[in-house]
């Protein structure tokens, strides 16, 4: 059958319109921000953040996200715990185009993390959730071993003190550090940060057999804030301070004056709530 040109160069313009509308019709690649809640034994690494020295959480997390959806990736921490120190629930987020399901991603990402990093939950969040910034609420617990002799089962995970603990000493010790203060006296020398100002809205000591936890929630904590108030409850469980002379270190706003900072390996950070 014969077709005239006219008809072929239309058929032609036809056709061009049709790939452009299927092409418009492709979608564009959306970006979605995933939180993570990511528990980790702390023991072999050389804390949360990325850092020249040693394998770190943060990194291994990079790397493995990285690998499994084919993109670079850089997740944002909520909390930078340190060397040794423990997590049950820390929050991270990290932006992607993949298009896995947020709340599978979890599933995918744990067949790959190694033994001591699980992710507990992921979900999708607006775009301009900060975990540092967002308000929030933290808890820690730090976990001090009170007998006479170590036990090797539990030495990764709780600060041995052979001497006996007055606990009850220490709870009224704590009562002092509850409310808004001024944490400069119970925050390490090398921090960078100007405002010391933090609130705690609760600090519990309590004792189950010869395990003593310190539980503490807040706002915020400075750099080795909880440790520093642990190891300064520890001297007053010791009788070396009275529970009121807690008052005193906080008037004074001199880290010189308050307690050494407990070891790392018994601190863990159990959660944060976002309001």
């Amino acid at each position: 059958m014969f077709i005239s040109w006219a008809a072929f160069v239309m058929e032609i313009r036809c056709d061009n319109s049709y790939l452009e509308m299927r092409l418009n019709m492709v979608e564009e690649p959306i970006k979605r921000r995933v939180k993570l809640i990511i528990s980790y034994d702390g023991t072999n690494y050389c804390g949360w953040q990325v850092q020249i020295n040693g394998i770190t959480v943060e990194e291994v997390i990079n790397r493995e996200l990285s690998r499994m959806l084919g993109e670079d990736i850089a997740v944002i921490g909520a909390s930078r715990t340190d060397s040794g120190v423990h997590a049950l629930g820390n929050v991270a987020v990290f932006d992607t185009f993949s298009k896995i399901p947020p709340e599978k991603m979890c599933f995918a990402l744990n067949q790959r993390l190694p033994d001591d990093i699980r992710i507990q939950d992921s979900c999708e969040v607006p775009l301009d959730f900060h975990p540092r910034y967002c308000d929030s609420t933290k808890t820690y617990e730090y976990k001090i071993l009170n007998r006479r002799f170590d036990n090797p089962v539990m030495r990764l995970y709780t600060h041995f003190v052979y001497m006996p603990l007055d606990y009850e000493k220490m709870q009224e010790a704590a009562k002092y550090l509850v409310g808004e203060h001024d944490f400069k006296s119970f925050c390490s020398a090398r921090t960078q940060v100007t405002d010391t100002v933090r609130t705690i809205y609760s600090l519990d000591v309590s004792k189950e057999d010869d395990i003593i936890k310190i539980r503490i929630s807040g706002n915020g904590f400075l750099y080795n804030m909880v440790r520093i108030i642990v190891g300064t409850l520890i001297k007053v469980g010791l009788k070396v301070y009275p529970p009121e002379y807690v008052k005193e270190i906080l008037e004074a706003c001199d880290r010189n004056v308050a307690g050494p900072k407990a070891p790392a390996k018994g601190l863990t950070l159990i959660g944060i709530v976002y309001n």
